[in-house]
């Protein structure tokens, strides 16, 4: 028999055993915060699950420590009063090293060693029962540990099934079967793939017969309920049945009885499966709605490809123009078809680009956990929102930020217990996490109730450290005074740890924030707690832009940031405390030249007898742009900034016309900010 190959799934065992480690260390602070049956079985379903995949990918170590967890999983169902922190603490350290192992074989690297690890699982299970804890059942297929210098190896075929034993009689030795119900978990993330990997491994122990669905819907995932029902004929025990099947994930045994003989059909189940493929080419069914894992680098090429179909589109269009007239309806028919397709595709791409939050959050629970412990502070995370969705480039460069945030929040924003019992603060703190979605940005709230933030120490740390004079110093406003602790080096941290306090940091997350088009802000009240803002986009991809002209230099404005146009005279301005102002929408509305503040030659004034402003939304108001003309509205994509560029402010971003021309996009809102 032709060996089976697991490598096609490596992906899918790195992708899904990592999700059940992540679950199980958020189950693990649950459970420090209250203990139940429920979690613990929660616990159990995850560390089986691993094992479960581990054992048919033939990765014994992740196999054999993740069963030592399932045994001590079980025998803290008996009394789950008895769980206390050193638990926590232990079987957070098998996930991290279970993690580890996973990275290995994705790596093809050898495993780490879990033996130790192993060890303490086997006493905390014996102190924990009355009786010792049973031994590691065998595993499918024979282990096979990888050598140092290659990857770990996949499974050999399962043994060909047992052939009946020759002898003087007609008949051949009538072999037990079984009648078993199987049943695929509904949270599988492949369910064909189980069912699949279910079949094989009772396969290799026996014949199987009167398969229910058929063997080719069973790898289709068409699974009603995820049921699977077949009788098996075999050599085995009914306990050895059962421990085949418990190395398959996301598989549950439902029932498994003994029949007789005479009520087996005659042919099975892989022969009516080879039986059917004649009828499979004919007969043409619809399979419902699947879901596959693509790598994060494809989604990528995918969003430059269509962004290039659509920056040649415009160019096809603007080469149009150049025709005669009675050549262009058909030319411009066609390219507004092909727009519309190519943008469609797009929106297709960037809809598979979009990422939950809960990526980055179902991680925040273990860490603020972990700092808590190492602070000695008590602290009660609450997140609300995680399933909003961001494109993942954006999310990617959370991560860091987001736990950065955490760290401060937990380390420096809670006070000790006992600081906040005297202060008449409960002495478990609180964090909140929250997302919200407003029009077309998402807002990532990161609270504490702490002790709150110094903005007088915040800027005696600044002009201790020369980053502003006094007089400076003295003239910032709270809001700007906070903004400080972004500032490098610049921090009111009474005493630095491994987790922060060293003034960096806060420099970095203002960095990641601003450079997806974000922005950061903070509010603090002194003995009641601080808030962290930040206002991101939900797609740096594309983007509808007015562009605007200034000279002979074109400029791109979002679209989405611009409340209207006036044009007026400049010289009939008004001014207020010297400064240019008009009115708009029942408000005085200041005005800053475009060609000012990027410093850019602009239009004599003699030309511009009725000048365009572009009125313009930011956090702290509006403000109009005096430009020299409106060029009109284009859907572009938006290209990030490359280095230095990406350090100035102002820019979000580079695009490419559809003459061939690039031109900057501006954020308006941080360049006129002084």
């Amino acid at each position: 028999m032709a060996s089976w190959d697991t490598s096609r799934y490596l992906t899918l065992f790195i992708g899904e055993a990592t999700e059940h480690l992540d679950a199980l260390s958020k189950d693990v602070v649950r459970l420090e915060q209250g203990a139940s049956v429920e979690i613990i079985d929660s616990m159990f379903r995850h560390a089986h699950s691993v094992k479960g995949m581990a054992a048919s990918m033939g990765f014994e170590p992740p196999a054999k420590l993740s069963h030592h967890l399932e045994d001590l999983f079980s025998t803290l169902r008996a009394d789950v009063s008895r769980v206390d922190r050193s638990i926590g603490d232990l079987v957070l350290q098998t996930v991290d090293v279970l993690s580890a192992q996973v990275k290995a074989a994705a790596a093809a690297q050898p495993f780490p060693d879990g033996s130790a690890l192993a060890t303490l699982l086997a006493e905390a299970t014996a102190r924990f029962s009355p009786q010792p804890p049973s031994s590691a059942p065998s595993l499918a297929p024979p282990p096979s540990a990888p050598s140092p210098s290659s990857p770990p190896a996949s499974p050999s075929a399962p043994a060909p099934a047992p052939m009946p034993a020759e002898g003087n009689g007609d008949d051949p030795p009538v072999h037990p079967r079984f009648q078993i119900s199987l049943r695929v978990s509904p949270g599988a993330n492949q369910p064909g793939v189980r069912g699949f990997l279910a079949y094989k491994r009772l396969s290799g122990i026996g014949n199987v017969f009167d398969l229910k669905p058929p063997l080719e819907d069973v790898k289709a995932g068409r699974l009603e309920q995820g049921a699977i029902r077949l009788e098996l004929e075999t050599t085995e025990t009914e306990a050895a049945v059962s421990r085949t099947l418990k190395t398959v994930a996301d598989v549950e045994l439902v029932s498994i009885t003994a029949v007789s003989r005479a009520s087996a059909p005659a042919v099975p189940a892989a022969v009516a499966a080879a039986a059917a493929e004649a009828e499979k080419s004919r007969v043409i069914g619809k399979e419902p709605p699947r879901t596959v894992r693509v790598k994060t680098e494809l989604l990528d090429q995918f969003l430059d490809a269509t962004g290039e179909l659509l920056l040649a589109t415009a160019r096809v269009r603007e080469v149009g123009k150049s025709l005669p007239e009675v050549h262009r309806p058909p030319l411009d028919e066609s390219v507004d078809r092909l727009h519309a397709l190519v943008r469609d595709l797009h929106g297709k791409v960037m809809q598979a680009r979009m990422t939950p939050l809960a990526v980055i959050t179902d991680r925040l629970p273990r860490a603020a956990r972990d700092i808590a412990r190492r602070r000695a502070r008590e602290v009660e995370l609450t997140i609300t929102g995680a399933d909003i969705e961001l494109d993942r480039s954006i999310v990617d460069e959370l991560a860091d930020p987001v736990l950065h945030l955490l760290r401060n929040a937990v380390d420096h924003g809670l006070e000790p217990p006992e600081e906040r019992r005297m202060r008449g603060k409960p002495t478990r703190g609180t964090v909140t996490f929250t997302v919200r979605r407003l029009r077309d940005r998402v807002s990532v709230e990161v609270e504490d109730d702490g002790r709150g933030m110094d903005a007088e120490r915040l800027k005696t740390a600044a002009v201790e450290r020369g980053l502003l004079t006094p007089d400076q110093a003295k003239a910032l406003t709270e809001k700007e005074a906070l903004m400080l602790c972004c500032m490098p080096g610049v921090s009111t941290a009474s005493d630095v740890s491994d987790i922060s306090g060293r003034g960096v940091g806060m420099d970095a997350v203002k960095r990641v924030v601003e450079s997806v088009g974000g922005s950061l802000e903070i509010e603090s009240q002194r003995g009641v707690g601080t808030k962290f803002r930040l206002t991101l986009p939900l797609t740096v991809a594309m983007v509808n832009l007015l562009l605007v002209s200034v000279g002979d230099d074109v400029f791109g404005l979002p679209i989405g940031k611009v409340s209207g146009v006036v044009e007026m005279v400049r010289a009939k301005l008004e001014r207020s405390q010297n400064a240019p102002v008009l009115h708009f929408g029942g408000h005085v509305v200041p005005v800053h030249e475009l060609a000012e503040v990027l410093d850019v030659p602009g239009l004599p004034i003699d030309q511009l007898r009725h000048s365009p402003f572009v009125i313009i939304e930011t956090d702290d108001g509006r403000l109009a742009l005096g430009v020299d003309r409106l060029l009109g509205q284009q859907e572009v994509v938006l290209k990030a900034l490359s280095k230095p560029l990406d350090l100035i402010p102002g820019l979000a971003g580079v695009t490419i016309l559809g003459n061939g021309r690039p031109i900057f996009v501006l954020d308006a809102a941080r360049l006129v900010t002084p």
